[in-house]
């Protein structure tokens, strides 16, 4: 594109956006097709010189800041919660894209695990600095949505972010499949990189077959074996008690993903969860150092204001 042809973007979008003309007034403006506007506009939004943003009422900000101050944390940011977990999904994607774009800078290495939250936000981040994001765990396919795979991909295709995907499902068939695919040069290199994540992107998950995205697709043994060992909640398939200390069962070796111990040590662990069955999770995802930022609910909040300490 040339610099005129950037220029002509930026006025159609002004026309358009700020002063609010037709399409068909800017074409008859600026000696264009309509279909030309059409297509100059959605350049614009595409490249990031227009984001739309659409932001649900949030939560007073105050309660946020005395809950993170309760539970030890930078920031706590509370989402409405929705009339259905859709809605509040969306409403809790639009506060990480916000978070996500004040901690993600210039030159910083993003790691990023899936989820249908992480999957809804991205839609909301626009253009982002020059940045690597890193794939955080192997796809995952879920019904009716995409994987962690697709989400990379979508990453790939913004301006000035390199991207390093894990060419492998999430869990595989045993433990020797596993530590196979952690050996592929590709993904060895992924999963090293995040040894040096600046900013990390994760889910909790309450260890419980609707709320975990990982429970459904083991055996009932496992799932018993999980939870007597002591796991209520899960993070990029990586279990955990109620002190944030992992949880190490059979499934912990046919994982192929970040560990917990990768990220405790990341400065920044952006962790979401929504919905009151989570509260626990959340607090001993912080008890074990993997979220010192939560993007939750309201019903996320009221549940973790009756755990945290007073």
């Amino acid at each position: 594109m040339t610099q005129n042809d950037s220029n002509l973007m930026v006025e159609v979008s002004t026309d358009y956006y700020l002063d609010g003309k037709s399409k068909v007034e800017i074409a008859r403006d600026r000696g264009i097709s309509r279909f030309q506007v059409a297509r100059l506009l959605t350049q614009a939004r595409d490249q990031g010189v227009v984001r739309i943003e659409i932001t649900p009422p949030r939560v007073d900000g105050e309660r946020g800041a005395r809950l993170a101050a309760r539970l030890g944390l930078r920031e706590v940011l509370i989402a409405a919660s929705g009339e259905d977990a859709t809605s509040t999904r969306e409403n809790v994607a639009v506060e990480l894209a916000h978070a996500a774009r004040e901690h993600i800078t210039e030159g910083a290495t993003v790691g990023v695990s899936w989820s249908r939250t992480v999957e809804a936000a991205v839609r909301h981040f626009g253009q982002l600095p020059h940045c690597d994001v890193v794939q955080l765990v192997g796809a995952l396919p879920v019904e009716g949505s995409g994987n962690s795979l697709a989400l990379i991909n979508t990453f790939e295709q913004m301006p000035g972010v390199r991207t390093w995907p894990v060419w492998s499902p999430l869990l595989v068939a045993d433990a020797a499949t596993a530590a196979g695919m952690r050996r592929q040069p590709e993904i060895a290199d992924a999963l090293a990189r995040a040894d040096q994540l600046d900013v990390a992107i994760v889910a909790i998950g309450h260890w419980s077959e609707r709320t975990s995205t990982v429970f459904p697709q083991i055996s009932v043994e496992e799932q018993q074996a999980a939870t007597e060992a002591g796991a209520i909640a899960e993070c990029s398939g990586r279990l955990f008690d109620a002190e944030g200390r992992p949880v190490r069962t059979s499934l912990d070796e046919r994982v192929v993903g970040v560990t917990l111990e990768q990220l405790a040590a990341t400065p920044q662990v952006i962790a979401i969860g929504y919905g009151a069955a989570v509260a626990r999770g959340l607090v001993a995802a912080v008890n074990g150092g993997v979220a010192n930022t939560l993007v939750i609910d309201d019903a996320a909040a009221t549940a973790l204001e009756s755990l945290a300490p007073a």
